[in-house]
């Protein structure tokens, strides 16, 4: 079909079209205006995604998720959220309400059945180019439709901060036990620790140790000063065969002194033996003194070589009381030791229970503040208001659908008439219907009227 013969079909059935295209439009126009009137009250919150948790100080990275809007989405179309809204607006206490529940013979409760129908009206769209969230409640009643809608945002603030709070207040009641568990041990780990102070009477092991130390090595020293010592004596007891060559005897004043005495009474003697005669008086008295000195002499020298051997017994006792001082020292020192690797356990071990102390108590305190929170990352944009004019029916709109669909079917009827009761309207359907050349056609006003009383043609496939 061409465009010449679709435009002479509707020349030929434009009162079926305009017939079909009235009664569509008049149709639309009634039920439009039978239809109830609704009213759509909208409001809207804004979620906020970017400023940090007012009590962990730090942006949680949950709420940077692409599917976190999606997410409070879901939230607000939610039974719970439904639910509240029922409870906020006193919806399950109306008698009236009541006794549609009971006509409608729903099974379950008042509260979940109210809250399905509310849902019903509900739209909740979330803005694609920034965090806020819109909801729009349609129906009968503008001040109901603007109370419910703002009931839904308060409602879904609310229900935030209950998820919010909830798992926080179940974390704080588990961190309090915790933290007195941590409490219990920090104050064991402290009993014990002071029952070995008090058991080993240390206080401050690092200066008791030192001075132990410092005394070991005071010992050490004196012990070997004395090892010196007792070696020298052993080595002049030995070395000394002749105790006049000792350094000691050669050395000692008193002894040169008895020396230079015995020369000069011995020069003494010779003279007074050559003078006077060996038994002068005078040279038996100074034989008598020459033999006192020299008696003196070998009992000093005697002295000085026993005073070696004494020294070097005392020296020997000594040195082996310094042994036995420096073994017990050690002792000492060892066990300090280990007393003080015991206490630095013991103090490791107070260290690690004040620091779990601390960071229980710690995170203990954030999440109580945190079950504490009236605050959440919702705010109310803009509240509802109560619209003045109704959202549905849209009348302007209805009437051009139905022009539209109006026409629509008006020329879908007029091709299944044309279809089912065929004519010849134009030079192309002549040449269609029976396949023979058109040798002329006849113009003026009698070509129209003379082809709409042309009866109607065969089909030359079935002729």
């Amino acid at each position: 079909m061409t465009l010449q013969q679709f435009l002479l079909i509707l020349r030929a059935r434009y009162k079926v079209v305009l017939s079909i295209l009235l009664f569509t439009v008049i149709a639309t126009l009634i039920v439009s205006l039978l239809l109830p009137k609704q009213y759509t009250a909208g409001t809207a919150v804004v979620v906020d995604i970017k400023s940090p948790d007012p009590v962990a100080g730090m942006v949680l990275p949950g709420l940077t998720s692409p599917t976190y809007m999606a997410t409070q989405v879901d939230v607000i179309n939610s039974d719970r959220v439904a639910e509240r809204v029922v409870k906020m607006l006193r919806l399950d206490e109306s008698p009236v309400v009541k006794e549609q529940w009971e006509e409608d013979g729903s099974k379950g409760e008042l509260t979940t059945w109210l809250a399905n129908l509310l849902k019903r009206k509900l739209d909740v769209k979330p803005s694609r180019e920034s965090n806020v969230i819109y909801i729009e409640y349609t129906g009968s009643d503008p001040n109901f439709a603007a109370a419910v809608a703002n009931a839904f945002a308060q409602a879904y603030i609310d229900v935030n901060l209950d998820l919010k709070v909830a798992p926080a207040r179940q974390y704080a009641h588990w961190f309090k036990g915790q933290t007195a568990a941590a409490r219990d041990e920090l104050e064991r780990a402290k009993a014990a620790l002071s029952a070995y102070q008090q058991e080993t009477g240390l206080v401050a092991t690092e200066e008791r140790l030192d001075y132990e130390v410092a005394k070991l090595n005071e010992l050490s020293s004196q012990l070997t000063l004395i090892q010196a010592q007792t070696s020298d004596s052993s080595s002049k007891r030995k070395a000394a065969e002749d105790p006049d060559t000792l350094a000691e005897v050669i050395q000692s004043p008193l002894i040169n002194s008895l020396k230079s005495d015995i020369a000069r009474l011995d020069a003494k003697l010779q003279e007074s033996s050559a003078y006077l005669g060996p038994n002068h008086p005078q040279t038996k008295r100074t034989q008598s003194e020459l033999a006192s000195l020299r008696s003196k002499l070998s009992a000093e020298t005697r002295k000085i070589h026993s005073s070696i051997g004494t020294s070097y017994e005392v020296g020997k006792r000594k040195e082996q009381e310094l042994l036995e001082a420096m073994e017990k020292q050690k002792g000492r020192v060892l066990e300090l030791n280990r007393q003080r690797d015991q206490m630095s356990v013991l103090q490791g071990d107070v260290e690690a229970a004040q620091r779990n102390f601390e960071g229980i108590s710690q995170r203990s305190a954030l999440t109580r503040l945190e079950s504490l929170s009236v605050q959440t990352n919702i705010t109310p944009l803009n509240p509802a208001s109560i619209p003045s004019e109704p959202s549905k029916p849209k009348l302007l709109l209805n009437m051009l659908i139905s022009i539209f669909l109006g026409t629509l079917l008006g020329v879908g009827v007029a091709l299944v008439m044309e279809l089912m009761n065929r004519r010849v309207r134009s030079v192309e359907d002549i040449v269609e219907a029976i396949e023979i050349p058109v040798l002329a056609v006849m113009s003026g006003p009698s070509r129209n009227k003379f082809s709409s009383r042309l009866p109607k043609l065969p089909n030359p496939e079935t002729s």
